[in-house]
């Protein structure tokens, strides 16, 4: 049914839930895994502040796409050991808008992302990307609420 899955990760386990639906929608369709890490411009701004001044930005990029590739190897590769074709992305930008730079660009079937699940006040003070997502998008999308 979809050929090509998004999956937008941060490192973080919460992130991470999504990959059990991923893997066997994966499986049982043939489809390509896409994992998807996004370098936020936020991220690199907050992390300048707690680095030595002679460390350039594009060092301090460069350390910060180096971990997300890693990551993301590592991710590939229990997939790929399990039969699933996988290509990974680190990107940098706004992390909603790029998740639908890239589902387009890749022609991406559908997104799949684990929510936080937050809701009121933490919702509106820290936002969400699936609701971004959500909102922007036209195509199909596999959301989960990830438990702590």
């Amino acid at each position: 049914m979809y050929r090509k899955i998004l999956v937008p990760l941060d490192g973080s386990p919460r992130a991470e839930a999504i990959m059990p639906h991923v893997t066997e929608l994966a499986w049982q369709g043939k489809a390509d895994v896409l994992l998807l890490q996004i370098i936020a411009p936020e991220v690199m701004s907050a992390a300048a502040y707690h680095r030595p001044p002679h460390l350039e930005l594009d060092n301090l990029f460069k350390q910060h796409a180096d971990q997300a590739s890693a990551y993301l190897a590592d991710r590939q590769a229990e997939l790929r050991a399990k039969g699933i074709p996988c290509q990974t992305f680190v990107e940098y930008g706004p992390i909603v808008s790029t998740i639908i730079e890239v589902a387009a660009r890749e022609k991406a079937d559908l997104i799949a992302i684990a929510s936080h699940g937050r809701s009121g006040l933490a919702r509106a003070m820290y936002g969400s990307v699936a609701a971004g997502v959500l909102n922007q998008v036209n195509l199909p999308l596999l959301i989960i609420r990830a438990s702590d």
